[in-house]
């Protein structure tokens, strides 16, 4: 099957989605923000958690799941810590406001965590890790999904795809950027397996027997619908591959993200029709200067860099990549020749775009 694409400017997409969310409610500087986040997940190759989602967030935002210039509540503020209510914002501003936050407090005291409660899908995690990063300092973030996740020996979804970001500055080398759901897969990438109509990989899903999955469309509709079947935990299925590992790690990114702040986590947070369910996120910030003298830190990120990236591939492989390294490769090509976009994806675009007085994106010849 030939999968069609096209390639569009990142300041045009950015701008057609920021119109998008303004003609749904959202501030200048909110839809901005909004953009700003949902286009860097195309950018750094990562499209289940691009632009393709944009519908989720119009239903969201006409549906209320997803409230528009919502009042966000400091419930906890001190030195170095801060705990927000968004009270059903769109999870993009509130987000990148919050660590914000956790920043300025932590280039003031060394260190600083923050969660927000009642928020809404907010994009890639490791956009607000690298926020950090990009302010010279290690940067972390998490946050809790609706429950798609199955536990190990489990065959019911009880925690969400719960994903971690990590991100420490480097020198000549763009940094290093872990960014990585705590279940093998996200529902984003079993959702672009149905828009491409192909098979899912064997150990990526359960169907409600616990037996493996392939059926894109129909996982996605039994997680929904909490049938049974779901999403492997990262390491795959039982003990063998330690799929209890990945199954810890989403757990304590529910502690972290929801039980600290007092939000519903697990099962208790689930989708709707048109939109993801409610969520919490939790923020981190370090300043390396409180442990070591941050240029030497930098130049010790680049040897540690440059030695894996050197490192002998194994046969029939390309090479060693560090976590980033290929975002980073991906982010400078869409620099270079605009942004890759399924046609499907462009179609859906425009015809929301449509709907709401948008004109049509432009796309590069």
């Amino acid at each position: 099957m030939t999968v069609q694409s096209v390639r569009v400017l990142r300041e045009d997409l950015e701008s057609f989605c920021g119109a998008v969310f303004r003609g749904l409610g959202l501030s200048e500087e909110d839809g901005r923000m909004a953009a700003a986040v949902l286009v860097a997940a195309d950018v750094r190759g990562i499209p289940s958690h691009g632009v393709a989602r944009l519908g989720r967030y119009v239903g969201g935002l006409e549906s209320g799941v997803m409230v528009a210039n919502a009042p966000i509540e400091v419930l906890m503020d001190t030195p170095t810590s801060i705990v927000i209510d968004a009270h059903g914002a769109m999870g993009t501003p509130v987000s990148v406001r919050a660590m914000r936050a956790v920043i300025q407090k932590a280039q003031r005291s060394g260190a600083a965590f923050g969660c927000v409660r009642d928020s809404n899908h907010f994009g890639i995690a490791g956009y607000y890790a690298m926020m950090a990063m990009e302010s010279e300092l290690i940067g972390v973030a998490m946050t809790n999904t609706a429950a798609l996740g199955v536990p190990t020996f489990g065959r019911q979804v009880m925690y969400g795809t719960n994903p971690i970001a990590f991100a420490a500055p480097a020198s000549e080398e763009r940094g290093f950027v872990l960014d990585m759901a705590t279940t093998v897969v996200t529902r984003g990438k079993i959702e672009v397996y149905d828009r491409l109509g192909r098979d899912l990989p064997s150990g990526w899903a359960v169907d409600k027997t616990g037996t493996p999955a392939s059926d894109a469309r129909a996982i996605l509709d039994d997680m929904y619908h909490r049938v049974g079947g779901g999403i492997m935990p990262l390491g795959g299925a039982g003990e063998l591959f330690s799929g209890y590992k990945g199954y810890g790690l989403a757990i304590m990114v529910d502690i972290l993200c929801a039980v600290l702040c007092g939000a519903p986590f697990g099962p208790a947070v689930a989708d709707t029709e048109t939109s993801s369910g409610r969520v919490s996120h939790f923020f981190g910030a370090i300043r390396i200067d409180t442990f070591r003298d941050p240029a030497a830190f930098r130049q010790d990120m680049d040897r540690m860099l440059r030695d894996l990236r050197d490192s002998p591939p194994a046969e029939g492989a390309e090479q060693v990549f560090y976590a980033g390294q290929k975002e980073f490769e991906h982010e400078a090509e869409c620099l270079r020749l605009g942004v890759p976009l399924l046609s499907v994806t462009y179609d859906e675009l425009c015809a929301t775009g449509q709907e709401r007085g948008v004109p049509p994106l432009p796309v590069l010849t």
